[in-house]
Parts: structure tokens; sequence; C-alpha cells
């Protein structure tokens, strides 16, 4: 099966539109009231690895509806005005997030070069987390 456009297309396109900053750039905002990190991994990512402490947490799959005020699952955070700094395991989900929310129109937007891995890397902080309550049997 051949793709009209593959993932590295996808990547490149978005790329080529959205700001990218490196995990010392990224360094240097956090902490900034003014500026939001925001986590678009999967819970069990997070429960797993960590992320970076006081990061927003917010599933890629639910972004949009969270974004968009007029959707009920808006989340006010998103209409703050602040500065936004997504991020995700490599890059690559992060790249493509910020080019969707920076085209639905919230703007000061930019992505983790990287993504979580490069912060890791680096030996910048790590936040665990915890993992969701379990149900009992019985």
């Amino acid at each position: 099966m051949t793709m009209k456009k593959g993932y590295k297309d996808l990547l490149a396109e978005a790329n080529s539109r959205i700001q990218a900053i490196t995990p010392q750039e990224a360094l240097a905002l956090h902490g900034d009231p003014d500026v939001v990190f925001v986590d678009i991994r999967d819970p069990r990512e997070l429960a797993r690895d960590g992320m970076i402490p006081d990061a927003f947490p917010a599933t890629r799959g639910m972004l949009e509806f969270w974004v968009d005020p007029e959707s009920p699952y808006h989340k006010p955070i998103f209409a703050s005005g602040k500065r936004f700094v997504f991020y995700c395991a490599s890059g690559w989900r992060s790249a493509l997030a910020t080019d969707t929310v920076q085209g639905m129109g919230l703007e000061n937007v930019c992505h983790l070069e990287g993504g979580f891995k490069a912060w890791k890397e680096a030996g910048l902080p790590v936040a665990a987390v915890e993992k969701a309550a379990e149900k009992k049997e019985g």
C-alpha cells in the first residue's frame, strides 16, 4: 500500500509551520507563570516515565476538544492567553499537535524538540506521576 502522504511528510509540513525549542530553551521558560508545558502522552507513559514538573497533562486524543472553547470538553487553561510548550515522548506527536492547535487559532505555541526523551537526556528535572487508583475486586 502506498500512502498519499506518509508520517514523514506530515512531520516535515508541521515542522515548517511551527516553532521547535531545545530542552535548554524550554528550561529557560520552565517556571514562568505565563508558560504552560503540555504533556500530550498517554497516561500510561506518564505513570511509567514521569513528566516535566508542573506540566499540564492533555492526552493527544482529546487535545482539539480541550482547546476549542465551543467544545463541551473545553479546558479553560487553553483560553488563558499563556504560551504553550507541547511535548510528547520524542517530538513527533507534539509537532503534529502544535501544528493542529496553531491552525485552530491557538497562538503563542511551540513544541519541545526531541520531546521528553531529550529533556531527560539533558538531565533536566522529572516529576513522578502516581498511577490512578485501581478498582478493587469483590
